[in-house]
């Protein structure tokens, strides 16, 4: 949906409540159009910003996996790549 949009799950360190917050911002202005809104809507885009940052969190703490935890050194090398192949 939204490329500034990152996987938060299954690293190590876990996802900080900035990372949390930020994904759910981005997540907000996808849906509402808003890079910043106007005053008469600043409170429910905040109030959104919050409700999607608690259910972010919610959701971080109760999946579970098998998997190996990823790198985030790794996984942003891996990025790049893929960057650079596409890009040149």
């Amino acid at each position: 949906m939204c490329r500034n949009i990152k996987t938060l799950f299954n690293f190590e360190p876990p996802a900080t409540e900035d990372e949390i917050h930020a994904s759910a911002l981005q997540f907000v202005r996808k849906l509402s159009g808003f890079n910043k809104p106007s005053q008469a809507n600043e409170a429910a885009f905040d109030r959104a910003v919050t409700e999607v940052s608690e259910a972010a969190r919610r959701l971080l703490t109760s999946l579970h996996t098998h998997a190996p935890t990823r790198d985030r050194a790794v996984e942003a090398e891996k990025a790049k790549e893929r960057s650079r192949l596409r890009f040149g």
